[in-house]
């Protein structure tokens, strides 16, 4: 057996990499950007990069196209989570945690919907578990869609900013440090407003 042999997530990270090289590079981060959203294992980061790399002046169209497809494909997860659960949980709670734990989820996740929501459009945290967790737990669905937009275009308009500006040479940044940046810049952002809250 040849141990070279890329694993399963690998090749599908290159396959999602490579129409990055064809006239088809914007329809496929719109359709990658839509499956992320709900099932798909391989965030559109990827894409997005690879194609404003090959076209900096089409950055932020691509980074527009990323942000309807993956709000889009929310909408999908959300009506995943309010529809299909009651399919899903008879093994899917069982298997990982009790229905209190579950519940108490569900009661953090009604307190601090928005910024659930935004934390893991933002961050690398995924975001296919938070659209389908706002429809099983009912989040108003308004709200879910505006925190989407916001946490997503940040997110994705900020990639594409980078690249715009600095060009070739910001990628190894990206790669090594946006996500922990992006986790930073939440932390901080949701902290204070905590602080504002409680003093």
């Amino acid at each position: 057996m040849n141990s070279n042999k890329p694993n399963f997530i690998r090749r599908i990270y290159n396959w999602v990499l490579h129409w990055a090289d064809t006239p088809w590079g914007a329809i496929a981060l719109f359709v990658l950007a839509f499956a992320e959203s709900s099932f798909f294992p391989i965030p559109p980061d990827v894409l997005l990069i690879a194609l404003c790399l090959g076209a900096p002046k089409k950055s932020f169209k691509y980074a527009l196209i990323c942000t309807v497809g993956s709000v889009t494909g929310a909408m999908l997860g959300y009506a995943i989570g309010t529809w299909g659960w009651e399919a899903m949980q008879s093994w899917f709670i069982p298997a990982l945690f009790s229905q209190e734990k579950f519940n108490a989820v569900g009661s953090l996740y009604n307190e601090w919907n928005f910024w659930a929501v935004f934390t893991a459009g933002f961050t690398p945290i995924p975001y296919k578990i938070f659209t389908i967790a706002a429809g099983v737990f009912s989040i108003d669905f308004a709200m879910f869609i505006l925190a989407s937009i916001v946490g997503r275009a940040a997110r994705f308009f900020l990639i594409a900013f980078l690249i715009w500006r600095f060009g070739p040479t910001i990628k190894n940044f990206i790669d090594k440090y946006f996500n922990l940046l992006a986790i930073a810049f939440t932390v901080l952002l949701i902290g204070s407003f905590v602080l504002i809250k409680y003093l």
